[in-house]
């Protein structure tokens, strides 16, 4: 069995500080640690990671968005951003607040059964403003390069897809259609991964609302569950008879988005 956990830990750093980060890593030993918005350079990253190899995508901008990979055995490659043909093919290019390719926010490992991509999906703004990037150019050429990477072994793509897919997967989705997170837009780019044969993961062991990943520091937002899932583990279709578990984590404290995790009979 392998166990796979991804956390947007809202900084790594300020996870440290908080004295959780360790007690994570003990308490749950994950096979592979997939992380977004760690927002920080490898050199400032001072945490414990012994018995992991680590592998850092930071953003150009400090203290800003960035991705990494903990891993207990050796990944075959480590690949950072997207391919530039992927890049050019579905112009993927910066707007009025950067260019998201200089964000660290995919890295893709390669291990002897699979690959494992981690990614942080550009956030669609309050007033909806990168709602074309995301629809026209992001999601399209992320999902074009986890089928490309699928042709040579199948694929786990996980963490902050910043999308609420259907209105189980937030608490209150008629007041929010429409709103950043909760639009068509965004949830017909998480659609086309399912359609193009992706398994949302917890789905196989877990329906109905409730089970939420992020929520507001306001009104005690997650004290009452009042929260949206956005973090999401997706497989190639071909794991399925693989996946054993997929989990939420809502008690693991440390930032305002919680762990989720998958483990695998590979």
């Amino acid at each position: 069995m392998i166990k796979l956990f991804s956390w947007n830990v809202n900084g790594i750093r300020a996870v440290e500080r908080k004295g959780l980060w360790k007690e994570f890593l003990d308490k749950n030993k994950p096979d592979i640690l997939c992380l977004q918005e760690i927002k920080a350079n490898p050199e400032q990253i001072d945490i414990s990671i012994d018995g992991y190899d680590a592998f850092w995508y930071s953003a150009e901008k400090p203290g800003y968005s960035g991705t990494g990979i903990l891993t207990k055995t050796a990944p075959l490659q480590v690949i950072n951003g997207l391919p530039q043909d992927i890049i050019k093919k579905f112009k993927v290019s910066g707007d009025i607040y950067g260019d998201p390719n200089k964000e660290g926010r995919v890295m893709a490992a390669e291990f002897e059964k699979f690959w494992i991509v981690t990614v942080y999906t550009p956030n669609a703004k309050d007033d909806l403003s990168r709602i074309p990037l995301r629809f026209k150019h992001w999601d399209p050429a992320f999902l074009e390069y986890v089928k490309q990477l699928e042709k040579s072994k199948p694929v786990l793509f996980c963490g902050d897809l910043n999308v609420a897919h259907t209105e189980d997967d937030l608490a209150n989705p008629k007041p929010n259609k429409g709103k950043k997170g909760f639009t068509d837009e965004e949830r017909g780019g998480f659609q086309a991964f399912i359609d193009s044969g992706f398994i949302d993961t917890l789905r196989l062991f877990k329906q109905g609302n409730g089970y939420y990943t992020w929520w507001s520091h306001f009104s005690n937002a997650r004290g009452r569950n009042v929260g949206w899932r956005i973090d999401y583990f997706l497989a190639s279709k071909v794991l399925r008879p693989k996946i054993k578990a997929a989990e939420i984590h809502p008690n693991i404290m440390g930032s305002d988005h919680c762990p989720v995790s998958v483990t695998l009979n590979i």
